[in-house]
């Protein structure tokens, strides 16, 4: 892995939780297969939607790391015709 240059070593870095999930109105494949596999084994589920999770860490105090999160998330990490998104600080990183 690489170290940050020179020059970003002292700027504030956040990490930022980008948790992106289904559309309520969207069939969830893979929820449903975990859903029925978890039934068919006895387990007491009611119901299950999956989806991903991303660790972004930026460069910034709270306020901008989340504005850039958002960016990036309504850039390239979600597709807004199926999915929606939620961003979670995860607090400073030293």
């Amino acid at each position: 892995m690489s170290q940050p240059r020179n020059q970003e070593i002292n700027k504030p870095r956040f990490k930022v939780g980008v948790r992106i999930m289904p559309r309520e109105v969207i069939l969830d494949t893979q929820g449903r297969a975990i859903e029925q596999n978890l039934k068919q084994n006895n387990f007491n589920l009611e119901s299950c939607r999956a989806g991903r999770f991303i660790e972004l860490v930026v460069a910034g105090p709270q306020d901008q790391a989340l504005a850039e999160a958002k960016k990036m998330t309504e850039f390239v990490l979600y597709n807004p015709l199926i999915e929606k998104f939620e961003l979670i600080p995860m607090g400073a990183v030293e």
